[in-house]
């Protein structure tokens, strides 16, 4: 066999190995069935967005006046309850934190997470945000089982509680995911805690794509039009042809 080949070979069956490994901790995603017409939902998790998420993550592709209008919120209620650092209802949602200062303190910037659901989907954040647990090797204490090695903390551990993972090592050597088990209790219930996910997962889904509802009423629209329009020109048809053998 030719050197060429054989590196070839090698280099597939390292990384064939590599990715067998990542897949042992990859957690299975969890359905968010959210819900981005449910508006009280997205004035839930707007609230929860600016209070536990804003700090480090901004939402530059979206502004406050747009939100408040979509969301149905007035201008006071804007101001009194998801903004407070002397913003303008005209601002996008930006952090005040530079991004040299974050990687400092971090070791990473934080992301922009406006477009985050769309890149990643729903579900796929609604498990990030259930599967911190325990992990004194890091910085932070935690790691998350979806997203390995985060320099995110976690900032609904109040509300969540904390949580250890097991893992168990299976005859082929690496560790398996086994489940969480609770530390400390949270503030919340287990449903009210998956609640606030979903809300807050709601908001970021909505803020992807403000126009989506819309889209998806002139759709609506647009296919029935062409329903009726189908049968109007069935009708001409019948009509313009029923002389013809």
């Amino acid at each position: 066999m030719k050197p060429a080949t054989i590196r070839i070979l090698t280099a597939a069956a390292l990384l064939a190995v590599s990715a067998n490994a990542a897949a042992q901790h990859e957690a299975e995603l969890e359905p968010a069935n959210n819900d981005v017409s449910d508006i009280a939902s997205l004035q839930r998790g707007a609230k929860y967005f600016v209070n536990y998420c804003l700090g480090c993550h901004s939402l530059d592709y979206v502004r406050y006046n747009r939100i408040a209008s979509d969301l149905q919120i007035t201008g006071e209620q804007l101001e009194e309850n998801l903004m407070f650092t002397g913003e303008q209802p005209f601002d996008t949602m930006s952090i005040a934190m530079r991004a040299e200062d974050a990687n400092r303190w971090l070791g990473v910037t934080p992301p922009d997470l406006s477009l985050i659901a769309r890149s990643r989907g729903t579900d796929y954040l609604y498990t990030v945000l259930h599967s911190f647990y325990l992990d004194e090797s890091r910085p932070t204490g935690v790691d998350n089982l979806v997203l390995p090695g985060t320099a995110m903390p976690h900032v609904l551990w109040e509300m969540q509680g904390l949580q250890s993972a097991e893992f168990e090592l299976a005859e082929d050597g690496f560790e398996h995911f086994e489940g969480f088990d609770t530390v400390v209790a949270g503030k919340l219930s287990e449903q009210e805690y998956d609640n606030l996910v979903r809300d807050l997962v709601n908001f970021l889904d909505y803020v992807g794509e403000p126009m989506q509802l819309e889209r998806q009423r002139l759709g609506a629209r647009v296919i029935a039009f062409l329903l009726v329009l189908l049968l109007l020109s069935y009708l001409l048809k019948r009509e313009v042809w029923k002389d013809v053998e």
